[in-house]
């Protein structure tokens, strides 16, 4: 295994010269992130990160930079990668640059590019100082250190993990005996879970159809594939546009909240083809298959506001009617399968960093402050942890 990365470079972005822009609105956003400025009040003098490498790997965007400039505050040392190829904001990772933090990400790279830079943050500075500390979003950079630079473990306190997909590979690590350092898994807070997956994706997940297509969604079919906590935001997302909402989801608890909602509820197969806009939310794979895809109506828009590309077939997709692709603008495609027309948002990824820029900096200070947090408790805490997957403790 190799030990460090190649020739060192300080940052990688889109454009140095957006920072200005970025700086304002990160002026902005601070304003509306009580959490995150509340925590630079309360330990910006005592700096308890002093000592600490943090490497992130999360959507590299205006609320995100504010959380950077936060460990920054009290102490750490960070790099940056984002966890997505279109989520970046370009002038977030700018002004992020400029202020002397070495972040790599932009948006629109390719899977090639997307690996290399998250390798650059596993080491600090010229001296090429190791990574103390994981912050994750999905579990990119925690899969990179744990399989191709194994020997960085032994430096390392811990991890924090933001996303449901993150949790659920670090829950299959642990339950096989391969997470070598203690995890906190910030997902699952309340103030993460019931907040951020909800309410920030009642906001964004229509935001992100409307600009990508300029669709009028009042009266339309929007099937939306699981009533979890990002189900539940994006179902209610849409019925704000009286849309006609139809829910799908597998398991009895959540699919019964759906009808006492008044969402339709139902299979999958039964739906699609009247669907208007499918949208999945649930995590897993394959929700959207070669079946479903010859079902659809002309002109259907298939998207997904999931952490991965998976739960919709793309490679199917791809492999079988990728010829037929025109791409409309970045992030939207349309694809001819048989003579029907079909929109596809952002390939597949998550619809609304791909086409919009995600939560509302309101909700993401209830997260980022929970992963502040989990980022204190183990740089200053780490005899309190086994390698194991813990829940943020409640008392934070």
């Amino acid at each position: 295994m190799k030990s460090e990365t190649s020739t060192y470079v300080k940052y990688k972005v889109k454009d140095i010269n957006l920072a200005e822009w970025g700086r304002k609105e990160i002026h902005l956003a601070e304003a509306e992130m009580p959490g995150l400025m509340s925590l630079r009040k309360e330990y910006g003098a005592e700096k308890p990160l002093k000592g600490a490498r943090i490497a992130g790997c999360l959507h590299m965007t205006i609320q995100t930079a504010v959380l950077i400039e936060t460990l920054v505050e009290l102490g750490a040392e960070v790099t940056w990668s984002s966890c997505n190829i279109f989520s970046t904001q370009d002038h977030a990772a700018a002004a992020i640059a400029a202020a002397g933090i070495s972040v790599y990400a932009w948006k629109g790279m390719t899977e090639e590019e997307f690996n290399w830079c998250i390798e650059q943050t596993l080491f600090f500075g010229e001296e090429k100082k190791p990574l103390t500390l994981i912050l994750d979003d999905g579990g990119d950079l925690t899969n990179m250190v744990l399989d191709k630079f194994p020997e960085l473990v032994k430096g390392i306190n811990g991890l924090s993990e933001e996303t449901t997909t993150g949790v659920h590979r670090l829950y299959e690590r642990m339950n096989n005996g391969t997470l070598p350092i203690p995890a906190i898994n910030v997902n699952d807070s309340v103030t993460k879970s019931k907040f951020d997956n909800k309410y920030g994706c009642r906001e964004s997940a229509v935001d992100s159809i409307r600009r990508a297509t300029d669709i009028m969604l009042a009266g339309k079919v929007v099937v939306v594939a699981g009533y979890g906590d990002v189900g539940k935001g994006t179902a209610a997302s849409f019925k704000g546009t009286n849309s006609r909402v139809i829910v799908t989801e597998i398991d009895p608890i959540c699919a019964l909240q759906a009808a006492m909602e008044g969402f339709e509820v139902k299979k999958m197969d039964q739906v699609i083809g009247q669907a208007d806009v499918v949208i999945t939310t649930t995590g897993n794979k394959n929700i959207i298959q070669e079946k479903h895809f010859r079902a659809l109506k002309d002109k259907a828009i298939v998207c997904n506001i999931g952490h991965f590309d998976n739960e919709i077939d793309m490679a199917w997709l791809n492999e079988n009617y990728g010829d037929t692709k025109v791409t409309i603008k970045p992030q939207v495609d349309l694809y001819n399968i048989d003579g029907k027309e079909v929109i596809i948002l952002a390939e597949g990824r998550l619809v609304n960093l791909g086409c919009a820029t995600g939560h509302p900096s309101f909700v993401m200070s209830n997260s980022f402050t929970n992963q502040t947090l989990a980022q204190i408790e183990l740089w200053k805490h780490p005899e309190r942890y086994e390698n194991k997957v813990y829940m943020l403790p409640k008392h934070l």
